[in-house]
């Protein structure tokens, strides 16, 4: 098994760009580009109607449909979208790795034909077709389909789609569970409670895998080492994964690590790939060939690659192309299908109303983004899931799991009690798998299912049916003593107990969560009030945000500062710059900053380092950094900012520091590139997150920040390339 050389990958001459048009009744619609029909072609969407691309009216919405429709598969083949100099970018030119002998056979049908043809087939074959389609097809197929049909095509590709590591995920009768153990501090005590609750409930049969709030090599180490260890104690059969920086992850797995899924989000641009995720197809590849020869369960595992996706990072970030959001994404699913990944999993709903505004917007896009991943061969997982400054409720995101489900959903993530305790957003919990295989009459994998009989978390009745057994839901069931069980329970925020009434959460558990909820939710619209920031002077600057409104609904605003502010501003050439934000809560400022910011200053200044008066800076976004570097001139810009609120009441005043280095010559730009891929970088990050009185205490959090400036000016270099520099001199 061998990756096709891009060299080697037949692509077409790009042609000249043209338009289309159509008329409805007496009406003629005309669109302006391929990229433009299939904008259209949508339903309205808060991210595409942001990038200009969401039709105007229903009429146009047709009449790009009808376009999408008569035009052959042979022309999209030879119509590539292209990237803003009009070359094709590295994530386009894989998706064309397709099975040419089988596109020589449709490569005459409209898209039209090829919806009726698909909807007429069994599996098997929608299968061989989809070997042969492109992102864009894909893309523009889903587009046509109506709710009913992408759900009938998707149940169709369930059979087939199975992938193996030591759990065999995807099989007809199956719905596994991803078990997320997310704490905001790493505290492996709180990650070890959260990992046995997951598997008293009969998750985790697909994968136990954790998202880092430390992305540095020791932390990532000690913690696959500590899940492992788990993993091996408990008995249960699954595999382990931490979500971290894919360098970060093939650092860990030369030292010893038990890297035994390799994990990377993915984005359908190579400008968002390279420039904001830091990799390349290159990249990619050498993972998958150091999995491939060196990875933990290459003898065990035909599948190894973990990919996250969901519509509208590209558009997050300014960099796609004039491509809309359900393009982009299906652009990513043909980058997965390149490495045959174990785990495709699907987080439309994660960034927020800049892009899914609704509960409607969300589950529709989600049902997209199974039928588009299943199409082009991927196990596919979904993530329904909401942050609390959209418009997407719990109520809504259910409704989405039980059509995913019926859809044929591989798998469903576990953050217990659906709050994720250190990314501060919503998802679907053990409660809401098990409450779907009870309705939809479905078990766990079947290597995880027999473990699980073994423990009493399952039994069988006298008919042969899988059902919750008497310790499901008991964690206690892992721990040796009643002390060992609460000193767990103290290193963990947010358990509000472990009641539960048959498969849901008992009423006095939902009741605290949904409190909790509600008062987090209602953070995100307090403005920021100076008077409670310290009486450290701050100098007040405008964004291009006029309102809260307008900040939450489009970051771009945020990003930058207004063209009067910065008609005002003059270089100043400091050493470093602070900049003061709510973000997404101001009360994450009014609860922090008086003590980390004081905190902060001295530390700078002991170093005797060049500090321009803070600034602060209402509606603002981590972006931001650039634009007041640019205006100002200073080596290195952190900005302070709230984060969106969790679950937990408490949780709603965490904030971040984000370190943005201006790479200040040409040599730290060549190394910079030379690291990430990226020929245009200007800036390298470090984030230190989950800032607050139950994650990293404010206090300690200053010192920290500090002590990652000193270290990025003394090492010209931050994010990733800086660890990798750190890591060289401890060594």
């Amino acid at each position: 098994m061998s990756l096709t050389e891009l060299q080697h990958i037949r692509l077409p001459v790009v042609p000249a760009e043209r338009g289309y048009s159509t008329r409805v009744l007496d009406r003629q619609i005309a669109f302006d580009s391929l990229k433009a029909v299939l904008g259209a072609a949508d339903i309205s969407k808060a991210g595409d109607r942001v990038a200009g691309l969401a039709a105007v009216d229903e009429i146009t919405r047709e009449a790009a449909r009808k376009v999408l429709s008569e035009l052959t598969l042979d022309h999209y083949f030879q119509h590539p979208l292209t990237d803003r100099h009009g070359h094709i970018d590295s994530v386009m030119q894989v998706n064309y790795d397709i099975d040419h002998e089988v596109f020589g056979e449709i490569a005459p049908l409209t898209l039209g034909a090829l919806k009726d043809r698909l909807l007429r087939s069994h599996g098997t074959e929608i299968r061989r077709i989809g070997r042969a389609l492109t992102g864009v097809m894909v893309a523009a197929l889903a587009k046509l389909l109506d709710v009913h049909e992408l759900i009938l095509l998707s149940k169709k590709l369930k059979s087939g789609a199975a992938a193996k590591a030591r759990t065999l995920v995807g099989l007809p009768g199956t719905l596994s569970s991803r078990l997320q153990p997310n704490h905001p501090t790493d505290n492996l005590s709180g990650i070890t409670l959260l990992v046995y609750t997951g598997l008293s409930m009969g998750s985790g049969d697909a994968l136990i895998g954790l998202n880092p709030a430390i992305d540095t090599v020791d932390n990532i180490s000690a913690t696959l080492h500590h899940l492992d260890k788990l993993r091996r104690e408990t008995g249960a059969p699954t595999q382990i994964c931490v979500l971290s920086h894919i360098k970060t992850q093939l650092a860990c797995l030369d030292q010893g690590a038990p890297v035994e899924i390799m994990f990377q989000s993915l984005a359908g641009t190579e400008r968002t790939l390279t420039d904001e995720f830091d990799v390349t197809v290159q990249l990619l590849d050498q993972a998958w060939q150091t999995m491939a020869e060196r990875g933990p369960l290459r003898d065990v595992a035909e599948n190894f690659m973990y990919f996250e996706t969901g519509q509208g990072s590209e558009l997050t970030y300014g960099k796609h192309e004039g491509i809309d959001m359900t393009t982009c994404e299906a652009l990513c699913y043909g980058l997965a299908r390149r490495y045959r990944p174990y785990m495709v999993n699907n987080v439309t709903g994660f960034i927020g109303p800049e892009t899914h505004l609704d509960n409607f917007e969300m589950t529709y896009s989600c049902l997209q983004d199974q039928f588009m991943g299943k199409l082009l061969g991927l196990p596919m997982g979904m993530a329904p899931c909401y942050t609390l400054h959209s418009q997407v409720t719990l109520e809504g995101q259910q409704m989405a799991t039980e059509l995913l489900t019926a859809a044929g959903a591989n798998f469903f993530m576990d953050v217990y009690l659906s709050t994720d305790r250190m990314l501060a957003y919503f998802d679907t919990s053990a409660h809401d798998n098990q409450t779907l295989r009870e309705v939809h009459d479905l078990a766990p994998a079947p290597e995880y299912l027999r473990w699980a009989l073994g423990k009493g978390i399952f039994q069988e009745d006298a008919h042969g049916n899988v059902e919750r057994g008497p310790n499901w839901g008991n964690p206690r069931i892992f721990c040796q003593s009643d002390i060992d069980f609460q000193r767990l329970l103290e290193s963990t925020p947010a358990t509000y107990g472990f009641d539960n009434a048959g498969p849901r959460p008992a009423n006095s558990v939902s009741r605290t969560v949904r409190a909790n909820l509600a008062v987090a939710r209602e953070a995100i619209y307090v403005d920021l009030r100076p008077s409670e920031i310290g009486a450290i002077p701050l100098r007040e600057l405008r964004t291009a945000a006029p309102d809260k409104l307008a900040h939450l609904q489009d970051p771009e605003l945020g990003a930058r500062l207004t063209e009067e502010v910065l008609r005002r501003l003059k270089p100043e050439y400091n050493d470093v710059q602070i900049v003061i934000s709510d973000g997404l809560s101001a009360e994450a400022i009014h609860h922090n900053i008086p003590e980390l910011l004081p905190v902060l200053l001295d530390g700078l200044h002991s170093r005797e380092l060049r500090i321009g008066q803070p600034i602060l800076a209402p509606y603002g976004r981590v972006k931001l950094a650039e634009s007041v570097g640019e205006a100002l001139q200073p080596q290195l810009i952190i900005v302070l900012i709230g984060e969106r609120p969790g679950g937990d009441a408490l949780a709603s005043r965490s904030m971040s520091a984000y370190l943005g280095y201006r790479l200040p010559d040409e040599q730290a730009r060549r190394a910079a590139a030379q690291f990430s891929g990226n020929a245009d970088i200007r800036y390298e990050y470090t984030v230190i997150s989950n800032i607050y009185s139950g994650g990293l205490p404010p206090l300690e959090g200053g010192s920290l920040v500090a002590e990652k400036a000193f270290a990025i000016l003394h090492h010209r270099a931050a994010g990733n390339r800086l660890e990798n520099l750190l890591k060289k001199v401890a060594s």
